[in-house]
């Protein structure tokens, strides 16, 4: 009788085992089944949005077609030039890059580099040291840069031409 329940502690036990190892199989089922069903709504769901913003895209790619590729045309000698600073003059050199879109824009602006390049002088010498020791103050002169340079284009062009005006070398001593 005494081996009796111990039998019976040893079959509950693997009872218990077995039924442990079941319910890690059902979880595992159920969290697999989830999963599944998880990439199922992601690859339809996202196969719409995809064809919505792949359309977006269409349309963006459309507009570059229309608008052409960049082309980055740039400026054959860097700006060097004074400017003067509260306790002294300080000497800065500038190397400038063109972005353009499209073959044509970027025969217009090699074509008119030197009329660029007088207003892009006149543009960079007319900041001041403490403007251009700042981020902000390099990101204004860009900004004045484009500007100038767009207008200028735009009277010898009759098309503003140019994209982005990029400062790819600066210093200032």
């Amino acid at each position: 009788m005494a081996a009796e329940p111990e039998n019976e502690e040893q079959q509950g036990a693997e009872e218990e085992k077995g039924s442990k190892k079941m319910l890690f199989i059902i979880i595992g089922g159920v969290v697999l089944l989830l999963a599944a069903i998880a990439v199922v709504v992601m690859v339809f769901m996202g196969g719409d949005d995809e064809g919505g913003s792949g359309s977006g895209a269409a349309e963006v790619s459309m507009m570059g077609a229309a608008a052409g590729n960049a082309y980055y045309v740039a400026l054959p000698r860097p700006f060097i030039f004074n400017i003067p600073g509260q306790q002294r003059d300080r000497l800065v050199q500038i190397t400038v890059q063109l972005m353009v879109r499209g073959s044509r824009n970027e025969e217009l602006a090699r074509q008119n580099i030197p009329a660029i390049e007088g207003v892009l002088h006149r543009t960079f010498s007319s900041s001041t040291a403490e403007s251009l020791q700042t981020s902000d103050g390099r990101t204004q002169l860009r900004e004045a840069a484009l500007n100038v340079v767009r207008n200028e284009l735009q009277g010898l062009t009759g098309s503003p031409v140019v994209e982005e005006v990029l400062f790819t070398g600066f210093v200032m001593q």
